[in-house]
């Protein structure tokens, strides 16, 4: 499967970073966009020790990115038309973009980041820390709809869960004989939840990979970035704000300005658990970790009466249950008050076993909660790609397709996931998903909850936050 010419790279790309991630997505650009080694050069802040970039003929860069330096490194790699791909962590998104555009180049990120110092600086206000205040920042740059196209958060989640909520949504009107056309517009998509009846969506997911050699002692393991994952942990849990929600959570803050679309807990989101379910595990308990996909869904499913106030919203968040090595080093994290282990580790060839069941869920509707999403295990993902687990793979979906939108539509200025056209990226993302599933199941957050403590929940309506929230 190899992109057609209006989907061809012309001229150079520069890829940020060396996690998991950047090397998992290095060879499939090869694959899919027609791209010759001598036209790509990584950018690192060390040498290749992992060798897969000079396993394929690419050039590395080992120069660590800073607000002093970022342009004079990174201006002489780009010229119109060519392509940045930022996979790195604490080089800020919003620098990058201005310096794309002053040269005329393509932008895509995975995660909008700042530079270091935000997300775990006491001397911050909360709010500031949040991917709201970030988001509103990256979103006050679009001034010029034509300038060069710059997708951001595009990667699985943030990125192409959004495409899954819209499949989710025609999949349920069909479903239960509502007779649609596909939405053209962020309003139609809104006007379809309600129809619906959607009050909550989960990006619900359950990481089970594993492998023989399990956690030890003051040591990190992920099937992904450690430091990207404590980074977004550490920050305050953020979720999307439905209309129909009657409590008030303790210690929740609006941020009173922007789209007013979210809110935020004052308190980490790897120390805040919710209720949800996924085909394959069932019933657990998640981490409500910020993403910028809870703001951002929620706030383009937002429909407002004729005075501007809003006439319906789902409530909106993340539910993660990573790898449970995983849930082991978080829990040593927690109890060393929120200091970093001394050794990382990520999962990859040593996996033994499991999946990423990653996936929407979609909650509100008569018949019953519907999930629908991606269920990729370790043998597929080895299969399908070269130098990933079925975590990394997934983020790589949501990449290569979204690379494939901008290279169709090299002006567009500056896109959230929410604007791309589902159809084009998942072309290209789902022969990297294993079985796309969609399932129907009669869980709520209210089913067998256990009698023998009080608990502070609303039985009139199991759709309610209070009753997600684990205390």
């Amino acid at each position: 499967m190899v992109a057609g010419p209006s989907q061809r790279f012309g001229r150079r790309r520069v890829l940020l970073g060396s996690g998991s991630v950047a090397q998992g997505t290095l060879p499939l650009v090869f694959r899919h966009f027609g791209v010759e080694p001598g036209q790509v050069t990584v950018v690192k802040t060390c040498p290749d020790e992992s060798g897969i970039a000079q396993a394929l003929g690419v050039r590395v860069l080992a120069q660590a990115l800073t607000e002093d330096n970022y342009a004079s490194v990174l201006e002489p790699l780009l010229d119109a038309g060519d392509f940045l791909l930022n996979l790195s962590v604490e080089v800020s998104s919003l620098a990058l973009i201005r310096l794309c555009w002053k040269r005329q180049a393509l932008y895509l990120d995975a995660c909008s980041e700042p530079w270091p110092g935000r997300y775990d600086n006491p001397a911050l206000p909360l709010a500031k820390r949040t991917n709201y205040a970030l988001r509103e920042e990256v979103l006050a740059l679009r001034t010029d709809p034509q300038a060069p196209t710059a997708c951001v958060t595009q990667g699985a989640n943030p990125g192409l869960v959004s495409c899954l909520v819209k499949q989710a949504l025609m999949n349920m009107a069909r479903e239960t004989a509502l007779a649609v056309e596909p939405p053209a517009s962020h309003s139609a998509w809104a006007e379809l939840a309600r129809r619906l009846g959607i009050r909550v969506i989960h990006i619900a997911e359950r990481d089970s990979q594993t492998s023989m050699r399990r956690k030890q002692n003051d040591e990190f393991v992920n099937t992904w970035s450690v430091g990207a994952f404590v980074d977004e942990g550490l920050q305050p849990a953020e979720l999307g704000w439905g209309s129909h929600e009657k409590h008030w959570p303790a210690g929740a803050c609006r941020h009173g300005d922007g789209c007013d679309a979210a809110i935020y807990l004052k308190r980490p989101g790897i120390a805040t658990r919710v209720r949800s379910w996924t085909p394959g595990e069932g019933p657990y308990h998640g981490f409500l970790v910020t993403h910028a996909e809870s703001i951002s869904i929620a706030d383009h499913l937002t429909l407002r009466d004729t005075a501007g106030a809003v006439a319906f919203r789902p409530t909106v968040h993340y539910a993660y249950h990573p790898c449970d090595d995983a849930v082991l080093s978080l829990h040593e994290l927690a109890g060393n008050n929120w200091r970093l282990q001394r050794r990382q580790r990520i999962l990859r060839d040593e996996i033994c076993a499991g999946m990423d069941e990653l996936g929407v869920l979609l909650m509100g509707h008569p018949r019953g909660v519907y999930w629908y999403g991606s269920r990729l295990t370790i043998e597929q993902a080895r299969a399908l790609a070269p130098y990933n687990n079925a975590t990394s793979l997934q983020v790589v979906a949501g990449i290569l397709g979204a690379m494939a939108w901008a290279l169709r539509h090299p002006r567009a200025g500056l896109v959230e996931p929410d604007d791309l056209d589902p159809t084009t990226v998942m072309a290209l993302a789902t022969p990297y998903l294993g079985e796309l599933a969609g399932v129907w199941s009669d869980w709520t957050p209210l089913q067998d909850r256990s009698r023998l403590f009080p608990e502070r929940k609303d039985a009139s309506d199991p759709w309610q936050f209070i009753n997600f929230l684990v205390r």
